[in-house]
């Protein structure tokens, strides 16, 4: 992909651990409630799917994963993330069904669920490939992935998000949460972090078929739709 990743585990695991307590607040009041409304996008587009089973990976504190069971609520949502923190939050907030489990390696069979999501969770991963693989073996043939994730807008509004990304949030987020540096490596992230068609090619490298990308705000974060099978749609 010509991409450069070196996210660390051991410092993302430390990193959420520390500011689990915060982590949704904090997301809330830095985008002005946006990020709510980005995420009811997507559990709408999941119950378009009708689906049974549902995955959200790196679930964190369960924002999707509520959101997921609320829109969907005949379907059986499991939240998964590799951080105990995060996911005893997610259970107190009232996320039904949570799993620790790393995303490079789903304690699943192959095919278990209809649809798989992960929010601003990929970008953290230390192989985008690997996790997109191993969320395409855990989808049904004709399963839907659905990625929310921060990017860098295009035109006019790409510097000034930067600045904003490496000069302003860290100090703000820091403060509310007491771990600068953690915010120090989301821009850093979301940099490195590939957007727009470098993901639907990242996607299609990784069996799946049909991709689409959704810019949102901007560009400031994206959807992005994978699904594979013979005879399927486009979300």
């Amino acid at each position: 992909m010509g991409v450069s990743q070196d996210q660390d585990p051991v410092f993302v695991k430390a990193a959420f651990s520390s500011i689990a307590a915060r982590y949704s607040l904090t997301n809330h009041i830095l985008s002005l409630g946006i990020d709510v409304l980005w995420r009811r996008r997507v559990a709408a587009m999941v119950a378009a799917e009708q689906p049974r089973e549902i995955l959200d990976v790196a679930a964190g504190t369960g924002d999707l994963s509520l959101e997921l069971q609320r829109r969907c609520p005949g379907a059986e949502v499991t939240a998964s993330d590799f951080c105990p923190g995060m996911l005893e939050v997610a259970r107190r907030s009232g996320v039904r069904k949570t799993l620790e489990a790393d995303a490079l390696d789903l304690p699943f069979a192959d095919g278990s669920f209809d649809v798989v999501t992960v929010a601003y969770g990929l970008r953290n991963m230390s192989s985008w490939a690997g996790a997109v693989g191993e969320m395409r073996r855990v989808l049904r043939p004709r399963g839907v992935l659905i990625i929310l994730d921060f990017s860098l807008p295009a035109g006019w509004m790409r510097e000034p998000y930067r600045w904003y990304l490496h000069r302003v949030l860290p100090v703000v987020a820091g403060a509310m949460t007491g771990n600068r540096a953690a915010y120090e490596y989301l821009g850093d992230s979301i940099e490195r972090f590939p957007s727009g068609g470098a993901m639907q090619d990242l996607l299609q490298a990784n069996g799946f078929a049909e991709t689409e990308w959704r810019p949102l705000s901007g560009g400031i974060s994206a959807i992005y739709v994978g699904r594979g099978g013979e005879g399927a749609t486009k979300a």
